[in-house]
């Protein structure tokens, strides 16, 4: 068998139709392949194998080298090898003192940031005491009213030593303005501070549905804190544009990230019109994304992601900062992979898409606990799946080197097909009107729900295994899976310290306030943060802010798809 010369397109494909008539071939006639067709689970078809033919195409710089335009290798240069990724539990549960033991005992165990999950009546801007909060204060995540709840969550903790992210949306711009408030009275140097709040309010109207206003006046809200964070903290990011509700929801990997980058699209023109200048704002501009289990799909997927943001940036925006052109992302475990029936294994699916999330160069990453799929992680659960990342970390040596996937056929001709599809989107979108138009057009909802039906079939038919739902599966286990428990004290706890506030505070002063408020909202070109800032300082509730906007703005209803 001669030496295959590289550099010689014609003698390689010589050299794989002899492999095809002889080995291939011969092998086939005693044993078939297990499908005709294979796909990834994006739907992307998969060669039998790949070589230098499959990246000739590929130009060299777009590949490139770690930390350098377009950063397909990682958005720097030496990455892992001189920190390793930011190790990120998300918690929260019951009230702020409840979440703020279970954060002191992740750092206890080694956990380098703090993630935030905040009650349903929290993300929907409901005080505690409201209607529509009855049976689900601190059920889901942490209760915050007011600003007394974030210093009882965030009590003993030194926030210019750890970065917080907190995952909310609609209400995201209070809860900003509260920890602004929290580190303003402990003294804290707001330029110092790292983290992020979610804010990505247009995924909302797509995915998750987790909205109060109308499209307009809530990308105006983040339109404001991008601006204000941009003149004020200049190590926060602002934004968190996410991918993973959009994946959660049940988009194809693809959609997940090239309908993140159509909402990226939106959030910069807006800032811009501000007069604002990108490369003023744009290196704080951080993603989340989802990592599900097909290993080497998710790897592609990241390194397109970062090389389409790269262009996206630069030829679009006219960025002239490297950092502008960064994508930098947190990575979370695929919640809709974890399975209730023999549960534990969720550990073994979980290490798999970590190990993705780390080889495809994430700058922060959670990992699932192994009972998700019943409530809230136990620590136990959150123990073992902060010490997955560890082992990943500092027993595998994957984090030694710099991209070390990078250069494989398959993998560059995977991220080639993947930077190529997303474009092709990108300008679907701008061709048929922008990405406001079509969420209100229910266009990219139709694309998600259109490919979960999908999913759900095939996984009914058993074409997408699950193993221990649809295949392996055993007809007489017994659950035997201790759950996180609720606290019914929690509602009673946290309408106590409402009441406190409300009746300590200046009533007076907080009534001035929101008639600014409502002011403020209807000039379009003023910034809503400043007197949401002084609003929280006095006292008012996220309740209080919230129903005093939907007067002006009103709320939103969805157009359905059927």
């Amino acid at each position: 068998m001669s030496k295959i010369e590289l550099g010689n397109p014609e003698t390689v494909q010589s050299e794989i139709r002899d492999w095809e008539e002889r080995e291939v071939k011969s092998f086939l006639g005693k044993q078939k392949e297990r499908k005709e067709q294979f796909y990834t689970s994006g739907g992307f078809p998969v060669k039998r194998t790949y070589t230098v033919l499959d990246v000739q195409d590929t130009p060299l710089e777009d590949v490139g080298l770690p930390g350098r335009f377009p950063f397909t290798r990682g958005p720097y240069p030496t990455m892992y090898r001189s920190r390793h990724w930011t190790m990120r539990q998300i918690a929260g549960f019951g009230t702020g003192e409840d979440t703020n033991k279970r954060f002191k005992y992740l750092i206890a165990q080694g956990q380098t940031g703090l993630s935030v999950d905040f009650d349903m009546p929290t993300l929907m801007g409901y005080d505690s005491d409201h209607p529509m909060s009855e049976g689900e204060v601190g059920r889901e995540g942490v209760a915050v009213d007011t600003i007394a709840d974030m210093e009882a969550l965030f009590d003993g903790i030194d926030l210019e030593k750890i970065s917080v992210s907190m995952t909310i949306n609609p209400s995201a711009w209070i809860l900003l303005a509260m920890y602004v408030v929290l580190a303003e009275k402990r003294g804290f140097d707001l330029n110092k501070l790292s983290g992020t709040i979610q804010t990505d309010i247009l995924k909302e109207y797509m995915a998750q549905k987790e909205y109060i206003f109308p499209i307009d006046p809530s990308v105006r809200i983040v339109r404001d804190c991008i601006t204000w964070c941009a003149r004020n903290m200049k190590r926060y990011n602002p934004i968190n544009i996410s991918g993973y509700h959009i994946s959660e929801a049940g988009s194809s990997p693809l959609h997940e990230v090239a309908f993140s980058l159509c909402n990226l699209i939106t959030y910069v023109e807006e800032v811009t019109k501000t007069g604002l200048a990108v490369d003023e704002f744009a290196p704080r501009l951080a993603f989340f994304f989802v990592c599900q289990n097909d290993f080497f799909e998710e790897i592609a997927k990241f390194r397109a992601t970062r090389r389409a943001y790269a262009k996206i940036m630069r030829e679009r925006f006219g960025a002239k900062n490297p950092e502008s052109m960064r994508l930098r992302f947190h990575c979370q475990t695929a919640a809709a992979s974890l399975t209730r029936p023999q549960y534990k294994i969720n550990i073994v699916r979980t290490a798999f898409e970590a190990l993705s999330a780390v080889l495809g160069g994430a700058q922060s990453l959670h990992t699932n606990g192994m009972d998700e799929a019943f409530a809230i992680p136990t620590e136990e659960a959150m123990k073992i799946a902060l010490r997955t990342q560890q082992i990943i970390a500092e027993e595998t040596n994957v984090a030694n080197v710099v991209d070390p996937l990078g250069g494989s056929y398959f993998l560059e001709s995977l991220t080639a097909d993947y930077e190529k599809k997303i474009f092709e989107i990108i300008d679907e979108v701008d061709k048929l009107g922008g990405t406001i138009k079509l969420i209100k057009e229910s266009w990219f909802q139709k694309h998600i729900a259109d490919y979960a039906y999908d999913t759900a079939i095939k996984k009914q038919t058993g074409e997408k295994p699950v193993i221990g739902v649809n295949k392996y599966v055993e007809p007489d286990e017994k659950l035997d899976v201790e759950v996180h428990p609720h606290d019914e004290t929690t509602a009673e706890r946290q309408l106590n310290r409402l009441r406190r506030v409300r009746k300590e505070r200046d009533n007076a002063k907080v009534s001035a306030l929101l008639e600014q408020l409502v002011r403020v909202a209807k000039d379009e070109s003023a910034n809503i943060m400043p007197v949401t800032i002084e609003l929280v300082r006095a006292g008012a509730s996220m309740g209080d802010i919230v129903e005093k906007l939907k007067k002006p703005w009103g709320i939103y209803r969805e157009n359905p798809v059927f």
